[in-house]
């Protein structure tokens, strides 16, 4: 089974951002970039589904700059078995990288895609089912756990009121939630060994799909600053501030 894995160069999970003067986005010079977490989650649930002999080949496939290549490395490092990179300078959004992704299955005919139920950056788990509903495949969203039986996918999904499994027929589209696994480290042999793995490259052009965005960043501000809290010496004293300041008893 060929497995079709999204994944998305974002900046650093651990770096703190600053918005640009202008506030038309971030400022991302000399800003640390990795690959997106809830993307290495869904990496690390394909690596795992071959070591059970399930699946035969992991994709890697990520849509962006040149740069976008380191994120595709570590991808293979991890335990990929080769890359596709889209490569363009334009912004794409979500309707954009699903019709890209459509584009690539239909070339790759997986069995499998993969995909992180959102991105850190753009935050809007939006991807995953705009590519479902494109290609037509069964999906499964927000998937806490995959069990894979034949053709037959069976997806234990985190929603508000609990857990829901549904069973879905191959191929199928997932999205990843923070409790599918636990992601490993990429060993230094891997690193060594991601290097000498393929790594090929097109273009949206060259997959024949438009990928001018429909939508646009009007402003990007940071979080209103967190005023400094106070210290109480008496419980009455917290009770009195809640009631009467803080209003919320």
């Amino acid at each position: 089974m060929k497995v079709l894995v999204a994944v998305k160069r974002v900046v650093d999970a651990n770096v703190k951002v600053n918005v640009l003067g202008d506030n038309s986005g971030v400022d991302l010079n000399n800003v640390k970039m990795a690959i997106n977490p809830l993307c290495e989650i869904a990496v690390e649930e394909a690596i795992r589904l071959k070591e059970k002999g399930v699946a035969t080949e992991i994709v890697a496939v990520c849509i962006g700059q040149k740069t976008a290549q380191e994120t595709l490395r570590t991808a293979l490092a991890l335990g990929a078995d080769r890359g596709i990179l889209v490569e363009t300078d334009a912004e794409v959004d979500s309707l954009g990288v699903a019709k890209v992704l459509k584009a690539v299955c239909e070339k790759e005919a997986p069995q499998l895609i993969i995909t992180g139920k959102q991105s850190i950056d753009s935050d809007n788990n939006q991807t995953g089912q705009m590519l479902a509903a494109l290609s037509g495949y069964a999906q499964g969203t927000f998937a806490s756990e995959i069990t894979v039986d034949g053709d037959k996918l069976t997806v234990v999904r985190e929603i508000d009121g609990g857990l829901q499994t549904v069973a879905l027929n191959l191929p199928a589209i997932v999205s990843t939630d923070l409790r599918l696994n636990e992601p490993r480290y990429a060993s230094l042999p891997n690193i060594m060994k991601a290097k000498k793995k393929p790594l090929d490259s097109t273009t949206p052009d060259e997959l024949g799909v438009d990928v001018a965005a429909r939508t646009k960043t009007l402003k990007v501000e940071p979080p209103a600053q967190r005023s400094a809290g106070i210290k109480v010496e008496t419980v009455d004293e917290l009770v009195e501030k809640l009631k009467n300041e803080a209003k919320v008893i």
